[in-house]
């Protein structure tokens, strides 16, 4: 009986990575396939919309469907995440026009947003406590790999199938994830139904819509002190306080303030914030830096990111492993060490850096954040109740992406005002002798081989000089999140995995 109970676990096991597989995929999967999509649907000036509409949904759907997990089961909402996902990718296969595209995408985002924190939980209710910290390994070196991975399959999918097969891929695999999780799954923690917050949901919905709109099309669509773009963000902040006042009212909460009051949680909660900040830095100009200063051929960046990937898989997989022995805080603090020495190096990097220094870099960089991936997804949900669970994972997985999301776009505006002095400087106050043909403002220019041929190589020296400056001084204001991390995580106190008493029960302690 213990055998059939351990492969029907083994079988949900399965379908749960699957589903954290696809939904932490497709946020960077489409990325690469962007051209093609492009070239054959047209819409250049709202091809930002495709990337946004997914993270919009899904970011906005993390706290509700974790709320509603903890109110009426997980196992609902995972099934719900799985078909309105599979949905959504059979859809944006079918799409004509961008436009369309995008509105498909935010319904994949919706089944997204349910798909990761609910796994994470569903493994924290189902697995025993002797190997909740293996599988928490395994979870969050999935969840690493596949938002690095997802450039390179899309890449590969996009030239040598179609571009609609970035998205079809999910059909077979959720189909797979589906069957197991529905029919091996057996729920077995009550769930008390409550009235559902519909003010707080609301309001976060609206605060983050907002707040992400303003950030992608501010400094594109519009300027950044545009009417439109400080409305946006004057409509996020006025929702965002009245959904935190109607939080303080609410019966069932999405967001419980007395989850803050412990300890782990709340420091777990802010080095998800703060290392997701730093940790996208260097998965966006690394590469360009790689290609653009280094002129490397124009490897797709999963491919240039492979080193960072290989280091997270590690730490996070270990990190797992280790959560019974060690406190939370004895793995975090070490890992985030080399997050912040990373980050540092990085930012001393110079044109004439070789290939190998950066490639080590990198691996720095993966070592010091695969550890988050795995144990604070563990460390935010230790200690709570069945009914509490839910809700605190997806609010980790909500702040680590608004962490990213905000820190990609602050970053981008600093490395983008330090290329434009750069050039300025460089060529004495305009891009001329020869530079003054090419849109200098947007380091990509410089990844295509074709594009840098054509410079002149007296202009391309000096324009590497600026791109490498630039990119250099933008990881040297990362350092600022990488070290509010490290400093968060000295206060997680020294609680390790032992779970909650029921936990230890069942384990025969």
């Amino acid at each position: 009986m213990s055998g059939s109970k351990n492969n029907r676990l083994g079988l949900v096991i399965t379908g749960l990575l699957l589903g954290i597989l696809m939904a932490s995929m497709d946020s960077t999967i489409v990325a690469t396939a962007m051209g093609n999509i492009v070239g054959e649907l047209g819409g250049m000036d709202k091809f930002v919309w495709v990337t946004s509409a997914y993270l919009v949904a899904e970011m906005a759907g993390m706290p509700i469907f974790g709320k509603l997990s903890d109110m009426y089961g997980r196992k609902r909402f995972f099934v719900f995440g799985l078909i309105v996902f599979m949905g959504g990718s059979a859809l944006c296969g079918t799409a004509d026009s961008i436009t369309q595209l995008a509105i498909y995408r935010a319904v994949q985002g919706i089944g997204g947003g349910a798909l990761v924190p609910i796994a994470f939980t569903i493994m924290f209710d189902a697995v025993p406590l002797e190997s909740r910290g293996k599988l928490g390994g395994a979870f969050g070196a999935v969840f690493g790999l596949s938002s690095i991975f997802g450039p390179l399959l899309g890449a590969y999918i996009t030239d040598h199938i179609a571009w609609q097969w970035v998205f079809y891929i999910n059909l077979p695999l959720g189909v797979v994830a589906f069957v197991l999780v529905a029919f091996f799954y057996q729920e077995s923690h009550e769930h008390s139904k409550q009235p559902i917050d519909w003010l707080g949901a609301g309001t976060l919905l609206g605060a983050v819509v907002s707040l992400m709109f303003a950030l992608e099309l501010g400094g594109k669509e519009y300027a950044w002190n545009s009417p439109f773009i400080l409305g946006l963000f004057g409509a996020a902040a006025v929702l965002a306080a009245v959904f935190l006042y109607a939080e303080t009212k609410a019966e069932e909460p999405i967001i419980s303030y007395g989850l803050f009051r412990k300890k782990l949680y709340a420091f777990s909660i802010l080095i998800a914030l703060f290392s997701g900040a730093a940790f996208i830095v260097a998965s966006v100009y690394i590469p360009i830096f790689i290609q653009g200063v280094l002129g490397g051929s124009a490897t797709n960046s999963g491919l240039v990111l492979l080193p960072m990937m290989v280091g997270s898989v590690i730490t996070a997989t270990a990190g797992g492993f280790l959560m019974t022995k060690y406190s939370y805080r004895s793995l975090m603090i070490p890992t985030l060490v080399l997050l912040a020495a990373g980050t540092w190096l990085a930012s001393t990097l110079q044109p004439d850096s070789t290939r190998l220094i950066v490639t080590l870099y990198m691996i720095l960089i993966g070592l010091g954040i695969g550890a988050s991936f795995s144990v604070l997804s563990n460390a935010a949900i230790d200690g709570l109740s069945a009914r509490q669970r839910g809700s605190a994972s997806a609010t980790l997985n909500f702040l680590r992406s608004l962490g990213m999301t905000v820190g990609i776009t602050t970053f981008g505006i600093i490395q983008s005002h330090y290329l434009s002095n750069r050039l300025s400087h460089l060529f004495a106050g305009a891009a001329q002798g020869g530079a003054g043909a090419f849109d200098l403002s947007d380091p990509h220019t410089l990844l295509s081989p074709d594009t840098r041929s054509k410079i002149p190589p007296e202009i391309l020296d000096k324009i590497s000089q600026g791109l490498s400056s630039s990119i250099t001084d933008t990881f040297a204001w990362a350092i600022i999140p990488a070290v509010l991390a490290l400093l968060s995580s000295l206060f997680m106190g020294s609680s390790k995995m032992t779970g909650t008493a029921e936990d230890q029960k069942a384990a025969g302690h």
